[in-house]
């Protein structure tokens, strides 16, 4: 509905402005995702030079940094030559070249954002943030409440906004110190429209100084926008928009000014000198946004060239159809990338797949006795179907001092006076010796191993509110068909099919949720591993599929697993299902795993500083094992720093190159797929989960302050909802600095192996999908199946790309590499 203002139409400006802000969930759903999502209908550095001029955001490295990575050799000068050649000509190659290593230019970034708002200060001298923002973010803190307050919000179920007037109705105190505030609430005189013109007075001012108030404080808005949006995000549900969020802040903002100078104090337009540049106009392009750019493009292809050189002179080998020891599953996750690679090294005759970890079976998650559900599936699915964990056999660990006695007057004291001082001592005895404890965030805690799952539905009427509970038999027959034909595992089954789901243990850490499952919206992948497994195992299930073709053995078993990527551990499920061959199969494959767990911990020790890599692997995966416990560990695992790959194909394609745990890796055979309705599916979320991943750390990386969470060290959290700096501070959104710093901001680029119609026919599936790539956000690359030619996708169509990197270094031996330092490897042929 529109205002009778002519220039002020509020619907359409609360529109717009969620649209800009934050939209990061609140922790226990921190997915990762593009965060400059709102400038994705523009080509790449368009969207940096507009989210750059008018947010004041850093969307690149410096000048300075460039130029540092040029002269230690990570910036290839050929590549910088070939990048500048073809966006400015060969004839200016050497003009332009001078003005990137050598010209000096203006880095002042002087944003568009708060300039109007500013004039508060300016003209009044008065900081309106400073007397505005404690009581703002401690009210709508306390009303969004997850549970570490003691008292709740006196009054939450009416709404937000309604709640504040029924507490000034009913209370003897009062938010408020001016009558005229307390008026225009009480007297519900407060339309945005009716307070933005006692602030300002002009209406064609209203929307830019509304866009200058909520990105003063962006996370709080961004949070507020989302759990308006996604009202389910929390396990306590709270009913907030924000308009109301607007509303507050306006009237408070009143409040402020009448308590600084009375009632009688001048609306902002009658001192404005200046009207500041409106927030949305055209931005123009400067040289040096365009040198960035060369330089930018230059950092990516100097790794992408490498990448490529790698695929093209890799040798491919003869299709083997000898009979396999096993096969394992594991997800696409570019952490999973070191363990494949391991797995095979120490059995040449198994075989390892790559695809998304909830294993194409998308649910809702009860634990037994949980009260709320947990989505196993990517975050945009609405699951119509419900997990149930019964008949547990394990007993969860608990502290009497997280029990609710401990709130209680009396308890409470006899608690803080008897077990206070025992968690004390536990404490100091913990910072020597780390060890876990029930405050632990373990993937393992996910679901009882031994228990028990309601995932065969017999009865379509048997549900939970609106969901299924289980999967019937044709619903399950779909799904493990579309699993397998979608990584090409058809035929030739070996004995045991692992599936390994992921997760990450950790203590003193916020962002958990980050360091699991993406594709489990956050979570460990072990229920949908062992759900899956079910299916697979299922012998009506199996009759089905061999109906179409897909022909099982009966010899072969699937089973669920868990990689605890932190930890580097495994757990099995069911293994007491094996049948007696398959048993002892499964206990000389567990050796392999071991091994493989050993020495992949090793390898990602060396970006750890206070780890000694040069130690053996056993040795070290012990010290791996201690950090994810310890208190004083800010980095308990690097998650997806150095992410810069995405490939979709077989793993011949990379099986023989050393891509230093930076790719994810989608197991994909073309020869099954040849009209690409399989492929269409895997392309689908490559773009917001691994593109979402990508980008998220990229500009966390390249500003750390406003895009990304800064310092976890003074974080102190906010309601279990999020983070912030001191007891006043904004919501961070984005990374903390713990995860990026060792990350290089590049583009994903992708590689599938398949046929250019094909890939274009599969990305133009949906308009969605079709912008990640004919905006740049993702770099997409086709390899020819046959003969492995390349080709780029560039403004709609693919050309034929030649790697300038004509020798790669080939390496046979992984330990003495990995023990010579923590820098990002380039790319090398691998002999193992």
């Amino acid at each position: 509905m529109k205002n009778n203002q002519l220039n002020f139409y509020e619907h359409e400006v609360l529109h717009e402005l969620k649209h800009y802000l934050p939209a990061q969930a609140p922790l226990k759903d921190f997915i990762h995702h593009n965060t400059l999502h709102a400038f994705q209908h523009l080509k790449f550095y368009d969207a940096l030079k507009n989210a750059s001029e008018i947010f004041g955001y850093k969307t690149t490295l410096s000048l300075n940094d460039y130029r540092v990575l040029y002269n230690n050799g990570r910036i290839n000068n050929t590549v910088l030559d070939k990048v500048i050649s073809d966006k400015k000509g060969i004839s200016n190659l050497e003009e332009w070249k001078l003005k990137l290593l050598q010209q000096n230019y203006d880095y002042a970034l002087d944003s568009r954002i708060g300039k109007l708002k500013a004039n508060w200060k300016n003209n009044y001298r008065f900081d309106m943030d400073a007397m505005v923002h404690p009581m703002l973010f401690r009210t709508v803190g306390s009303y969004l409440d997850q549970g570490i307050a003691i008292w709740n919000f006196p009054i939450h179920h009416k709404g937000f906004l309604a709640s504040i007037l029924e507490l000034e109705r009913m209370s003897y105190g009062s938010i408020f110190n001016s009558k005229r505030v307390k008026s225009l609430l009480l007297n519900n005189e407060y339309s945005i429209a009716n307070l933005l013109n006692i602030l300002i007075g002009d209406e064609t001012l209203f929307a830019q100084y509304l866009y200058d108030q909520q990105f003063a404080h962006q996370g709080w808005s961004g949070m507020v926008s989302f759990v308006e949006d996604n009202p389910k995000a929390l396990l306590d549900p709270k009913d907030i928009s924000l308009h109301d969020f607007i509303v507050f802040e306006l009237l408070l903002e009143i409040n402020a000014l009448d308590n600084q100078f009375g009632s009688h104090w001048k609306p902002l337009k009658e001192t404005i000198k200046t009207i500041p540049t409106p927030l949305f106009e055209p931005v123009k392009t400067t040289e040096l946004k365009e040198v960035i750019m060369l330089w930018q493009d230059a950092f990516e292809w100097s790794y992408y060239d490498q990448v490529l050189a790698g695929i093209k002179l890799s040798k491919s080998k003869i299709e083997d159809k000898t009979p396999k020891s096993f096969q394992a599953l594991f997800c696409i996750d570019d952490r999973e990338c070191s363990i494949r690679r391991y797995v095979e090294q120490n059995d040449d005759n198994c075989e390892t797949f790559g695809t998304p970890g909830f294993f194409g079976v998308e649910f809702y998650y009860s634990p037994k006795n949980g009260k709320f559900y947990t989505k196993l599936c990517p975050a945009p699915v609405n699951p119509k179907h419900l997990i149930r964990e019964i008949n547990t056999k394990g007993n969860k660990d608990n502290d009497a001092h997280y029990s609710k006695y401990s709130h209680s007057l009396l308890s409470g004291w006899i608690i803080s006076q008897t077990l206070g001082f025992s968690s004390a001592f536990k404490l100091a005895i913990n910072i020597f010796k780390p060890t876990m404890s029930p405050a632990t965030t373990s993937s393992f805690k996910h679901m009882d191993k031994f228990s028990q799952l309601t995932i065969e539905n017999r009865n379509v009427n048997h549900k939970e509110g609106d969901l299924q509970i289980g999967f019937t038999i044709d619903e399950m027959a779909v799904r493990v068909d579309a699993l397998l034909h979608s990584i090409g595992l058809v035929e030739n089954f070996a004995p045991l099919v692992y599936l390994f789901g992921h997760g990450a243990s950790s203590i003193n850490n916020t962002h958990y949720a980050g360091y699991d499952c993406g594709a489990c919206s956050g979570r460990p992948g072990s229920v949908n591993a062992r759900v899956m497994s079910f299916m697979a195992n299922h012998k009506k299930v199996r009759e089905i599929l061999a109906l179409k073709g897909l022909v099982i053995p009966e010899t072969t078993q699937f089973m669920g697993a868990l990689h605890d990527t932190t930890r580097d551990e495994m757990e099995f499920y069911d293994e007491d299902l094996l049948q007696v061959k398959n048993k002892a199969l499964h206990e000389q494959n567990k050796l392999n795993f071991n091994r493989a767990l050993d020495e992949n911990a090793k390898e990602r020790s060396r970006r750890f500083i206070l780890t000694n890599t040069k130690q053996t692997a056993e040795k070290v995966h012990e010290d791996v094992k201690l950090r994810s416990v310890s208190l004083f560990e800010p980095r308990p695992e690097l998650n997806h720093a150095t992410n810069a790959l995405c490939i979709v194909g077989q793993r011949d394609l990379t099986k023989n190159v050393f891509l230093d745990r930076r790719s994810f890796m989608n197991s994909y055979d073309y020869k099954i797929d040849l009209d690409g309705k399989y492929l269409t599916n895997i392309l689908k979320p490559i773009g917001p989960v691994c593109g979402g991943i990508n980008l998220e750390y990229y500009f966390s990386r390249v500003d750390n302050q406003k895009l990304g969470a800064g310092t976890k060290l003074p974080h102190n959290v906010m309601g279990l909802i999020g983070v912030a700096n001191g007891i006043d501070g904004d919501l961070r959104p984005g990374l903390p600095s713990q995860m990026i710093e060792v990350h290089d901001p590049i583009r994903l680029l992708l590689i599938v192996e398949h046929f250019p119609d094909i890939i274009l026919k599969a990305i133009n599936d949906s308009p969605e999908t079709y912008q990640w790539y004919i905006n740049e956000w993702i770099h997409l690359v086709s390899v020819n199946p046959i003969d492995r030619k390349l080709q780029i996708f560039k403004e709609g169509v693919f050309v034929n790309y030649k790697p300038l990197t004509e020798h790669l270094k080939t390496i046979s031996e992984l330990n003495t590499l990995i023990e010579s330092n923590e820098e990002n490897f380039p790319v090398y042929l691998y002999n193992n």
